[in-house]
């Protein structure tokens, strides 16, 4: 139950924010109620303005893969704060970042950092663009990649989440250059380059699809995709914005062993600072200013807080991945999802969900789901319920159906544990009302 001073504190940012938020997801519109207002977080707790605790599972929407407010990144930003904020002129820092990411990630051969996963994304874009020649761009239907004007075509996110229309302001010249097919259709894809095949300069794909709940890819659909690609001269972008460092080490594209021609970054090389990066091969970056005539700059990028973190973050993984931390996220997300499923099929309310690494999703439908079209046909209402029993019970899950959940390095088995016997006593209060 959201507490008073929560209630309090949205009605006063109403007066003087859009929507009382500064992202639409935030408003809780999708699941109903007034949202919470944190005050702080320790380690896979968040703790709200009204001193309730909960078991996060939100995690700042991904880049919190060590928890809240972890001692060790912590203090890397405060040291790196005390010795300043932003030079605008360049850091070791960021050359330290890239060489990680170049090193852990199978595609990367040089990277470009700017401040936001939208930013990575527009910016990849008009890189692919300039390399081959051409305008036209393909986006799955309900993935989201930022808000830049070509990726709100049939988006997911907090847009499908708002039951929002194609977004107003976007120029139809712009949006008749985004071209859209069902994740996870090759044949779709197939027949949209054998139209069109010559005015496409990239596919963006996120490779396990994170913004209509987490979907995963159907055995050989990245693989066809690539495929594609590169038989008609086209660029394939993972938007690992949400996947990267997560779904395993070296990203989904290690996991799945399909090497994109560019990369997008966000989320957890900043361990929940903005952040954000996009990476390629040496020749498509070659093409970007200063090195070649594509242009893109940004006064805050490569913040010398956000690399700070980032950079520890990062090291910590690997660290951790040697001794099997990512199997056990997943095992986590399993769990969860596995409970789930079993606790509301004995209630008679269809479920189904997908685990991956340290990010999962939850669907009230009897699945299975492999697109938008099967994801928006979950019962939402019902997961609504869902979401706010679960938020009594001490337990924050996304306030989307079309969202996916997080795990932590730092969630351990008590919060597992503590998290099924709350899905067992809500679960059936819903379904009781349903009757």
């Amino acid at each position: 139950m959201v507490g008073e001073r929560s209630k309090q504190a949205f009605e006063r940012a109403k007066r003087v924010l859009v929507g009382g938020v500064n992202s639409p997801v935030r408003a809780f519109r999708a699941v109903g109620g007034t949202p919470y207002f944190a005050d702080r977080g320790e380690g896979p707790y968040l703790y709200d303005i009204d001193g309730h605790r909960y078991i996060d599972y939100l995690m700042s929407w991904g880049p919190l893969i060590w928890g809240h407010a972890h001692p060790d990144i912590v203090r890397a930003i405060a040291e790196t704060a005390a010795r300043g904020t932003s030079f605008g002129v360049p850091t070791e820092l960021e050359t330290e970042m890239a060489e990680e990411i170049v090193e852990l990630v199978p595609s990367v051969e040089k990277v470009r950092m700017v401040s936001s996963g939208t930013e990575a994304t527009m910016s990849a874009i008009r890189l692919a663009r300039a390399a081959t020649g051409r305008t036209a761009i393909v986006k799955c239907i309900g993935c989201y990649h930022g808000h830049a004007d070509s990726f709100l075509v049939k988006a997911g996110s907090g847009v499908a989440a708002l039951g929002l229309p194609d977004s107003p302001g976007v120029p139809q010249s712009v949006a008749e250059r985004t071209l859209t097919v069902p994740y996870n259709d090759a044949d779709a894809m197939e027949k949209l380059f054998a139209d069109r095949g010559d005015e496409i300069a990239a596919v963006i794909l996120e490779p396990v699809a994170g913004n209509m709940g987490c979907v995963l890819p159907l055995p050989g659909y990245l693989e066809a995709v690539r495929e594609i690609t590169r038989r008609y001269g086209s660029l394939l972008i993972f938007d690992e914005v949400i996947t990267g460092f997560r779904v395993g080490l070296g990203g989904a594209q290690a996991r799945f062993g399909v090497l994109p021609d560019l990369t997008t970054f966000g989320k957890v090389i900043g361990a929940g600072l903005p952040v954000g990066a996009y990476g390629g091969r040496k020749d498509l970056m070659a093409l970007v200013a200063p090195e070649g005539p594509v242009y893109q700059a940004g006064t805050l990028s490569g913040n010398p807080l956000a690399m700070a973190a980032g950079l520890t973050s990062l090291r910590m993984l690997k660290r951790a991945a040697t001794e099997g931390a990512y199997d056990r996220l997943e095992s986590y997300g399993r769990r969860l999802v596995e409970a789930f499923c079993q606790t509301a099929s004995h209630c008679g309310l269809p479920a189904t969900g997908h685990a991956i690494g340290g990010m999962f999703g939850l669907f009230f439908h009897s699945g299975p789901i492999v697109d938008f079209e099967t994801a928006k046909a979950c019962d939402q209402a019902l997961y609504a319920d869902f979401f706010h029993e679960m938020l009594a019970e001490g337990v924050a899950f996304a306030p989307a159906q079309l969202e996916s959940g997080f795990m932590s390095m730092v969630h351990g088995e008590a919060e597992i544990e503590k998290t099924i016997e709350a899905m067992e006593r809500a679960i059936p209060r819903i379904a009781a009302r349903r009757r």
